[in-house]
């Protein structure tokens, strides 16, 4: 995936602005609204360094990789595969049904724009998003987070065994924020690392 992005309103049929994104299937039009557009325009060229909470947790700058005014994505501190991230509201947000429509729209928008830039960038076939939503659906953090994972033949023997893999990783994921301990798997620079490159896909270089 080239780290050129063209954002320009084109008239596709699709009612809005559009991102056109370059990667190895070509060029890939990602509708948006005007004002979205004009929000990620705005986040790409000045990217956030304001710390964001994810429940009552503070989230490292390092850590987050892409943000608009609604919506921020961030590397994960137990990955199920490679490039599984997290995008979350900026407001804590504990279920999803209480999301206004335009954090519900921007929520989603940034997720996709993140899916198909790490799809590429891991030369995976496919993605899966997934939203645990509320504590007997799995959610261990009370706030609204979509996972994106990049997916490729044979990551799993059997296909939905990524959701268990997803519910166990929440689970240690919240022990580890409870514990507030030195983290035993990944470092903050291995994360830092990791969020640079995936910052690098979705923003201009001046």
């Amino acid at each position: 995936m080239t780290k050129l992005h063209l954002l320009c309103p084109l008239g596709l049929g699709l009612g809005g602005s559009c991102f056109i994104r370059f990667c190895r299937r070509g060029f890939q039009a990602v509708s948006s609204s005007s004002s979205t557009a004009t929000a990620t325009v705005t986040a790409t060229a000045k990217m956030s360094t304001e710390c964001c909470t994810f429940g009552p947790y503070k989230v490292d700058p390092k850590e987050v990789f892409y943000s608009t005014p609604l919506s921020y994505a961030m590397v994960n501190l137990r990955p199920v595969v490679p490039g599984h991230v997290l995008v979350c509201p900026r407001r804590e947000v504990k279920r999803f049904v209480d999301l206004t429509i335009d954090e519900t729209t921007d929520l989603w928008l940034t997720a996709q724009r993140i899916g198909g830039g790490l799809e590429c960038y891991h030369k995976a076939s496919s993605l899966t998003f997934t939203i645990q939503d509320g504590p007997q659906a799995g959610q261990t953090v009370p706030h609204v987070h979509i996972h994106i994972l990049p997916r490729k033949d044979g990551d799993f023997e059997r296909n939905d065994e990524i959701y268990d893999a997803i519910d166990v990783k929440e689970k240690k994921l919240k022990e580890k924020l409870d514990l507030d301990k030195e983290r035993k798997d990944r470092s903050l620079e291995e994360m830092s690392k990791e969020a640079d490159e995936y910052r690098s896909l979705f923003f201009l270089k001046s």
